[in-house]
């Protein structure tokens, strides 16, 4: 999943910030001794003491004012006790595996179809050196079928994963547009910003030829923090 959008600001309520273990398992996080609970009255527990102190700090870091654009850990934890969330999780990333950025190479400029296939095609094969995912390529926009048993098998590892590790990998695969990089940051084979830098080589390159304007830097920084945070967020459950 993209991450959900945020909501609207609100004023601080709270002072203290902490972690505790919860009463039927996990670790809560904890506001002036009060566990919040999302809009659908779903408890912020998480399943690991260093998850429930990441989505802490955000908590923690927050002025007068809440901005619940700055706290994706948050957001991402409450859409993983969603209803229906995990189901929904594994359709989109193999939705993503069927369409993947990697797999459609341009038809020109030279540099970028080089640049292309020197950075994506490491990936592509690290995908099936260390995953068995095998990926046609193609040149250009006209779609191409991935064959039935990579599809099978990109479901089978996103259905293998536990709930709070399926909502990074589907939040991480919206990011990047790539079934292949979402699961190489999960397996830590691509750092966050390695894996990001991968899913805008095209836009990058773009830029390099003719700028960049300061409302598409600011974008690109914000989804640069998200992979971060998915990074961090991949960890604390490891």
């Amino acid at each position: 999943m993209a991450l959900p959008p945020p909501l609207e600001k609100r004023r601080r309520f709270y002072a203290a910030v902490d972690v505790a273990p919860a009463e039927r398992g996990g670790w809560a996080v904890k506001l002036d001794g009060r566990v919040p609970r999302s809009a659908d009255d779903a408890p912020l527990v998480l399943p690991t003491e260093p998850l429930a102190r990441l989505v802490a700090a955000e908590w923690s870091g927050q002025g007068g004012t809440l901005d619940p654009a700055s706290m994706g850990a948050t957001r991402l934890a409450w859409a993983t006790m969603a209803a229906g969330a995990r189901e929904a999780a594994v359709e989109r990333i193999v939705a993503f595996g069927k369409t993947d950025l990697l797999c459609y190479f341009a038809e020109g400029p030279a540099a970028l179809a080089e640049r292309q296939e020197q950075q994506w095609g490491r990936v592509i094969d690290w995908a099936w050196r260390e995953l068995g995912l095998g990926f046609r390529r193609s040149v250009g926009v006209a779609h191409q079928a991935q064959p039935p048993e990579t599809i099978q098998e990109i479901e089978a590892l996103a259905r293998a994963e536990k709930d709070f590790a399926l909502a990074g990998l589907d939040a991480a695969v919206a990011l990047f547009g790539s079934a292949i990089l979402g699961l190489a940051l999960r397996r830590g084979a691509l750092s966050a910003d390695a894996a990001f830098d991968l899913s805008r080589l095209d836009e990058a390159f773009q830029q390099e030829r003719w700028g960049i304007d300061s409302e598409a830097a600011a974008r690109t920084e914000a989804m640069r923090r998200e992979a971060r945070m998915l990074a961090e967020w991949f960890e604390t459950l490891d």
